[in-house]
């Protein structure tokens, strides 16, 4: 079993995290494949991110609970559904031979489907950055890419306590209360170690404060929101 990595990352996280994050194969093949792929804006994200650093402070294999790899992107130039899926299917051809799922989104299309899918409205993204932005836990507010000459850029607009400290708080900025919560009774599950903050009763939306988490956690549901 590999070292435990400290909880709390020096010196803001960044080579902390990419510490972590190199412990799965994985994640790094899924990195310099999408980075051949030349996609605008596209970042690795969400879940596979994060977890992959709750497995490496716990001591858990590196890919365990994960269920897929979020690669996002940007390309608001042509917003139908053909030109996303031509991606897809690009995407799908590097991606081949893995032995894990990589969804592969444009965010630029996300207000298309959003509603119909989660029951609230979604306004128009701006970039892949304002898509991580309004994920349903600010704790997976993360995304890493390669850029030239392999350097790793990674965007943490939360920064990275939450992520080695095991906290999830919740991000009440556009998914729905329900959807926060079926994830974390799912991460909860695989990673109980887990400190889940619960869903602001405030009607303002205003973050729980930063002492007093507690566990928690609601029924599970399928669909597509931030991992």
């Amino acid at each position: 079993m590999p070292p435990l990595l400290p909880r709390l990352p020096p010196d803001g996280g960044a080579a902390a995290l990419r510490s972590a994050l190199s412990r799965n194969g994985v994640l790094l093949e899924v990195l310099d494949r999408a980075a051949g792929l030349d996609l605008p804006g596209w970042y690795l994200t969400g879940g596979c991110v994060v977890q992959t650093v709750w497995n490496a402070v716990t001591g858990r294999p590196p890919a365990h609970g994960i269920k897929d790899y979020d690669l996002f992107f940007f390309d608001d130039r042509d917003l139908s559904w053909e030109a996303e899926d031509a991606v897809v299917r690009a995407a799908g051809d590097a991606f081949g031979g893995l032995t894990a799922e990589v969804e592969v989104r444009n965010e630029a299309r996300v207000h298309l489907w959003y509603e119909e899918r989660f029951g609230v409205p979604c306004a128009p993204h701006g970039s892949t950055e304002a898509a991580i932005d309004s994920f349903a836990a600010t704790t997976c507010c993360v995304g890493v890419r390669l850029e030239t000459g392999g350097r790793w850029r990674v965007y943490a607009p939360h920064g990275l306590s939450d992520v080695f400290g095991l906290v999830v708080r919740p991000n009440p900025v556009l998914a729905p209360r329900e959807v926060y919560e079926a994830k974390t009774e799912r991460w909860r599950r695989q990673w109980p170690e887990l400190t889940v903050l619960d869903w602001p009763s405030d009607p303002g939306g205003r973050q729980p404060p930063r002492g007093g988490p507690r566990r928690g956690g609601g029924p599970e549901r399928a669909g597509r929101p931030a991992r």
